[in-house]
Order: C-alpha cells, then structure tokens, then sequence
C-alpha cells in the first residue's frame, strides 16, 4: 500500500490523524529503519519513562553517535506533553551548532523529529509547545481511493469505510466486528479517557446523532434536545469531532467570513463506515438506486475532496449554498488562484435535466465560476455549461488527485 501523504525530508514535523489511520505504520515504512528510534507513548513503559522524566529524551539523545542523521518518532506526544518542551530545546540547541553559533550538539550529528498525535486539542487546551513553526504539520485520513490500487470496490467502500486495517481485511465478520470495536473502544471510550469530553452518556448518544445528520445542515437545539444537554454542550462536541480529525464542518456560502457563521453548518464525519457503525448498518449492503447510497456517495466524494485538499496543502475553502427557494449546492469550492467551483454530487449512472435545476438556477449569479457535477457516468459531457464528469475525473478536474 503506497500512501500519498508527502512527508518532509528532513525536517521535524507533526502527523496528525485519527487513530488507525495508519501513522506508525506509514513512519516505519518511510524513515529510515537503522537510524529511527521509536518512543511509543500508548505502551506503558514509554508513558511511564517520559512522562515522569521528559528530560529522558535529551539523554536518549546523548547516547546517538556524533555523526549521521537520525530520526526520533514519538507516537500519541499529546500524552506527554510537557516532552514539546524538550524536542523544542533539541531543535534550538541543534541549529545553533549547525550554525556555528555553539558547541552544544556535535555540529555534524542531525536529529529531526516526527511527533504523531490523534488530536492536536489536548495540546492546545493545555497551551503545550507547538514549537513556534518550528516543525511542519501533516495530516492522515483514511484511505483514498488511489491507494486501494487494484483492490479498490466503491460499494465496498461506501459500506466498510477505508480505514487501512479495515479495507485490508477480506472477511465482512471481522470488518463488523473491528468497526464495531473501534467506535465504542475509541470513539466512546477514548475520547472521553482523555477529558474532552466530561460526561460518557450524551456524548456517545450525540454520536449516533452526528451519525444520523451526518450531511445535513445542523440543527444544534434539536440534538441538544435529543442528547438531553444545552445547544451549547452539542456545539461543543461537534467542535471535538473537528479538533479530533473526526469530522469536518461545511459551512454554507456567504461572501462575509462573518455571516457564514450564522446559519447552521453540515458536518461530515471521518469515514463512511464509523457512520454506518454508529447507526447499526455496518452489515447492510449499500444498494444502488437507494436514498441511503446516494447520501453515502455524497459523503465519499466530499472526504475524497477534503482529504486530497489536505494533501496537496492546496487550502480549499469548502462551503454550501441553499437557495431561497430551498434549491440546494452541494459544495461551494474555494480555490485561491483558481475560479470559484460549484459542484453536486449525483449518485446516478446518468444524470438528467431535472437533476441539474439547482445548478442551473445559480448559473447567473456566478457568472465567473466553474460548474461540475460528479456522477458515475463513464464518460464526460458539458450540459449548458456544466461539466458533467465520472467522478475519478471530477476530483482532477477540480485540481484535487494527482
């Protein structure tokens, strides 16, 4: 399985992303094996060395030859915080006698850093150091649909997910049932082991809520009503499935940052089959033609969308736009450099006219923009403007895969 993330050569960098997205898995493969040391902060041996001592790095870097580049991965870091300062320190006290300036490290030994961590909240709540620019940031999604290659089944994928050890995994037993344990082992448990949220029950019936309007415009006091907490506590969780990597908000489309904010965004949670787990579908096959496959298509193209704009750290801007006569735009893309995209997502074989009157409503008012619709047709066409494309298409078109 080749990933597509870029990592940096040799500068220090974080990797975020959900657990089982496969972090440790893509820096044992990439970094060079002789010459990586691996400090693993979920086994309670590391946990315990470094959280009580986080002085323990500098000496375990004292004991590196004085020549070489070496690598240290220190996998989970929110849970130790307090290590940032250390590996902050090692980076200043590297570069200075790289520089000349002193003496402090052999001039001719290179120590670069990868921190994972499954959230970067825990981090920032607690005000660690983020190393002031000093190390780049990454993050990693599921699978997208390139890095299947050969073993790549959309309708497998709308059901299971793409969670590397899932999409890996041949029997549908075991898949439900690593699913099923990974919602109520990490989403549920985790999440609330590491305090961010405070009390087990309402937030793992929000989850099933956030499942349920998964791709739909929030309504915070109806779920807040449902989940028995205040709109305040709901908007709260939502903000730890962003945090998390868990979920992404879609704001609807305004050309004031401001007033965006005023209307209710859609959240798309992480991956297709956390969703179908969270509502009890994991063993349903997803059909064709159904309500539930075009809402499920719908999801995969935005994380295809969202994860590939991550990746190529192109900093697209995805919004939505609901008319005043209730017509509705998918995704509204925001490109810098490129014109504005609009794009619906249609789960049909072919795509008819009267699939294309929201699109074609808007067309005016947006004058200067690109119009695409991505579809499971198998070959482009260009009805009155509107780029009509297999989806695998669309994402290039949109300046997304590669």
């Amino acid at each position: 399985m080749n990933r597509v993330v870029n990592l940096p050569e040799s500068n220090s960098f974080f990797m975020f992303g959900a657990r089982a997205t496969g972090k440790t898995w893509l820096l044992r493969k990439r970094l060079p094996e002789g010459s990586t040391i691996f400090i693993d902060l979920l086994s309670p041996k590391d946990y315990d060395r470094y959280s009580r001592s986080p002085s323990s790095l500098s000496e375990l870097l004292a004991t590196l030859p004085e020549h070489g580049e070496f690598w240290i991965v220190v996998d989970e870091v929110q849970k130790a915080p307090a290590l940032l300062d250390v590996v902050h320190l090692e980076i200043e006290a590297h570069r200075r006698s790289a520089e000349g300036v002193t003496d402090e490290r052999p001039a001719k030994r290179k120590v670069s850093f990868a921190l994972t961590g499954s959230s970067a909240r825990k981090l920032k709540r607690g005000r660690a150091n983020l190393l002031a620019g000093r190390a780049l940031v990454r993050n990693l999604f599921p699978l997208v649909h390139q890095e299947f290659e050969d073993s790549f089944c959309l309708s497998q994928v709308l059901q299971w997910g793409s969670l590397p050890g899932i999409a890996t995994t041949e029997s549908a037993e075991l898949r439900a049932e690593l699913l099923g344990a990974y919602v109520h082992t990490y989403l549920k448990e985790e999440i609330l082991a590491e305090q961010l949220a405070r009390e087990a029950p309402p937030f793992r019936k929000f989850l099933e809520c956030a499942a349920q309007s998964n791709g739909e415009i929030t309504n915070y006091s109806s779920i807040a009503r449902e989940v028995g907490v205040s709109a305040n506590t709901v908007q709260s969780y939502y903000q730890i499935l962003e945090d998390t990597l868990l979920g992404y908000r879609v704001f609807p489309y305004h050309r004031s940052i401001r007033k965006r904010q005023r209307v209710g965004p859609k959240m798309y949670l992480f991956d297709c089959g956390v969703v179908r787990t969270l509502l009890g579908l994991q063993d349903q096959a997803v059909l064709p033609s159904s309500y539930g496959y075009g809402r499920a298509f719908e999801h995969f193209i935005f994380l295809e969308m969202y994860r590939w704009s991550s990746y190529n750290q192109k900093n697209y801007e995805f919004c939505y736009l609901q008319t005043k006569d209730k017509l509705e735009i998918d995704f509204i893309i925001e490109r810098p450099g490129m014109p504005l995209a609009l794009v619906e997502i249609k789960s049909a074989e072919r795509v008819h006219d009267q699939q294309l009157r929201a699109m074609r409503s808007v067309q005016k008012d947006f004058s200067k923009a690109e119009f695409f619709v991505l579809c499971r047709e198998t070959q482009p066409r260009m009805v009155e403007g509107i780029h009509i494309l297999p989806w695998q298409e669309g994402l290039y078109a949109l300046g997304l895969a590669r």
